[in-house]
């Protein structure tokens, strides 16, 4: 997917100095690259069911719809927390510098509900693999992941393993 790498800004030594930030916004200002992205995802997982497409905040909330609709699917939004107004289960998950927290409502995913999960970037799979925690903790089943770039010298596939990973994007 050459064609949305070139769409991808890198920025150097942001957040922190020595890491390399991957923007997508200059992918989704783009209509043709936008397009390109969701259907791609399509592609990548058509002919799959899902019950439930689940976004991770912030960014996986400007995919997961979009391919909720295309897979007749409902969508589902993992957050940070204390943004979710009902009852939700909770997952902590480490971070080189610490932990973190995301939270899903209770009720949104059901037993036996197929469940496919996507954000913007996968690195290390820390974030990726605390939400199918969270899936699998209400019942549904990670039917697979769905991630625009994969910084693969991260290795964050490595912690989904057992499960469909797909990605558009590769550094």
């Amino acid at each position: 997917m050459d064609c949305l790498k070139e769409l991808i800004r890198e920025v150097p030594d942001f957040p922190k100095p020595g890491i390399n930030f991957y923007d997508i916004t200059t992918l989704l200002k783009h209509p043709g690259g936008l397009r390109t992205t969701i259907d791609e995802f399509a592609r990548l997982f058509h002919g799959r069911v899902f019950d439930k497409v689940v976004g991770i905040e912030s960014r996986g909330f400007l995919f997961g719809p979009q391919l909720a609709y295309a897979f007749h699917a409902g969508f589902v939004p993992v957050r940070k927390p204390g943004k979710l107004p009902a009852d939700a289960v909770s997952e902590e998950y480490a971070l080189e510098y610490g932990t973190d927290e995301l939270q899903m409502h209770r009720d949104a995913v059901e037993k036996g509900e197929r469940v496919l999960i996507v954000d913007d970037v996968i690195a290390t799979g820390g974030t990726a693999e605390a939400t199918a925690r969270l899936v699998e903790s209400c019942g549904g089943t990670v039917a697979g992941f769905g991630f625009v770039v994969e910084l693969g010298f991260l290795n964050g596939r490595g912690r989904l393993e057992g499960y469909p990973v797909e990605s558009l994007v590769r550094y």
